[in-house]
């Protein structure tokens, strides 16, 4: 590991507002806030919204500044990228930001049922073979449910068409509410429209300028007790996947 990674950890470990409890840690003891998140935490009864891959936490951040009547927490199992999102609040003294270095398929460990109203996933690795690792799958579905207060939300912003059109298809197939769809986010129906805020993201900037369109997806993954079935479907595979990372389309 780089000496700059072992300063950031370091540097995270003194900052209250990052709470890092990774699966050996979760195997020897409870995290302390689970249930606790409103009165020994934020201390207030805001609402509690979650960045699941929150990465360098711009997204966490970015809502938090715009909305200080909510809690916001921003999960990553990457310490290094929640140390640039972490400084932030710290610099900026957000009250309502904080960050959980953790497993997302741990999530139950974390919350109690009801006790987050929203859900973040922006732009997820869209694990074009692996099912079960696709954070809008239906096993992440279920997960997401149990930490959900009834009627909370999913949002999901995507550069991939990929799992934009799969989950299209899980929710369809499941009979799932849907509270906003856009296949274009900033070239279609308005942010306004759409009560999406005009934050974007590192690497979102890189698919805006490849001249790739950005999908948006709001949505109510249902009654945790009704089962879901996976869509059985073929998906054109993303082919810009394996562009080098300054690749641009405009060139």
């Amino acid at each position: 590991m780089s000496k700059n990674k072992l300063a950031k950890f370091a540097e995270l470990e003194g900052m209250s507002h990052v709470l890092q409890y990774p699966f050996a840690r979760l195997r020897n003891e409870e995290f302390p806030f689970k249930g606790k998140w409103h009165a020994d935490f934020f201390k207030n009864n805001n609402p509690v919204v979650i960045e699941l891959g929150c990465g360098k936490g711009e997204y966490t951040v970015g809502l938090a500044r715009r909305n200080t009547d909510v809690n916001y927490i921003g999960m990553d199992v990457k310490g290094a990228r929640i140390w640039s999102g972490a400084k932030i609040v710290l610099e900026e003294q957000l009250k309502n930001a904080a960050f959980v270095r953790g497993e997302i398929e741990m999530l139950d460990r974390f919350f109690v049922p009801g006790e987050v109203s929203e859900i973040w996933i922006t732009f997820p690795d869209p694990q074009m073979k692996k099912v079960n690792k696709r954070l809008t799958s239906t096993r992440f579905m279920d997960i997401y449910r149990s930490v959900l207060s009834p009627g909370g939300l999913i949002h999901l912003k995507t550069d991939s068409a990929f799992l934009y059109t799969y989950t299209k298809a899980m929710i369809e197939l499941n009979g799932l509410a849907v509270m906003a769809d856009t296949d274009d986010l900033y070239h279609g129906v308005t942010m306004e429209h759409l009560n999406v805020p005009d934050i974007r993201t590192y690497y979102e900037k890189q698919w805006l300028d490849r001249g790739l369109t950005i999908k948006y997806l709001c949505f109510k993954p249902g009654d945790k007790s009704i089962p879901l079935t996976e869509p059985d479907i073929e998906i054109e595979f993303d082919s810009y996947r394996s562009f080098g990372r300054n690749y641009s389309t405009t060139k």
